[in-house]
Parts: C-alpha cells; structure tokens; sequence
C-alpha cells in the first residue's frame, strides 16, 4: 500500500525539478533576449561581431528552452497535457488571428505605426495564461 505514495511522491519530485528547470530556461532566455535586444545600442555600440553572438546566443539559449518545455510536458499527466494542449491551441489560433489582422491594419493605413511583435507575444502569453486557468478550473 506504500508503493503508490511512494511513486506519487518520486512524480511530484520529477515534476518540480521538471518545472525548476523549465524556470531557470526560460529566466536564461529572456535574460538572452534583453542583450540580443539592449546589448547592441548600450554595452557595444552597435559592432556586428558581437551583435551576431548576441543573437546566436539567444538562438541556443531558446533551444534549450524549447527541450525544456519538451520534457516539461513529457512529464505531465493525462489532465494537465490536455490544459496545456488547449490552451497551447487558443493562444496559437489567437495569435494567427491577431497577428495577421494586425499586420493588415497597417497595409490598409488604418494605424499609422508598425505592428510590433512584442505586441503578439504579449497577447499569446496573456491567452495561453488564461487558458491555463480556464482549463485547470474546468477540471477542479
């Protein structure tokens, strides 16, 4: 009778170490993203050789990041994939949607600045966050 108190806890373990990781990935990506972004203009005025390493560094920093999501999600259960398969899909459909018709509001002048991308990052973020707490309500 043990045995499945024992594996319950050895998978919460394997699930926040999963999780720490995935933290720490995505805190080194957008610590890579802000020199990529902030480096160029303020620590290196502009020089194209370490412009490009601040770049690539984004680049592999992002990839280790996606493998983390990737083992994140492996180590889901039934429930939980499902909440984060859904609302994986609302914010990729949000985000085709939005950001198209974005794009297009530009095209046909009816806002006079250029769509930025950060704009449709921060609304899939925001979707995919609410999805999240959609889906893990729907399931309490």
């Amino acid at each position: 009778m043990n045995k499945p108190k024992t594996d319950l806890s050895s998978w919460q373990a394997s699930q926040n170490k999963s999780t720490a990781r995935l933290r720490y990935w995505t805190i080194a990506w957008v610590l890579s993203l802000a020199l990529a972004v902030f480096g160029p203009k303020l620590l290196w005025n502009f020089q194209t050789e370490l412009t490009i390493l601040g770049v690539a560094l984004n680049l592999a920093v992002g990839f280790g990041m996606i493998l983390a999501i990737k083992g994140y999600v492996q180590g889901l259960d039934e429930m939980q994939r499902k909440v984060f398969l859904d609302a994986g899909a609302l914010s990729l459909g949000v985000g085709f949607v939005f950001g198209s018709s974005y794009e297009l509001l530009e095209d046909i002048k009816l806002i006079t600045f250029e769509p930025e991308i950060s704009h449709l990052l921060i609304l899939m973020c925001l979707t995919f966050v609410v999805g999240t707490i959609v889906g893990h309500r729907k399931f309490q």
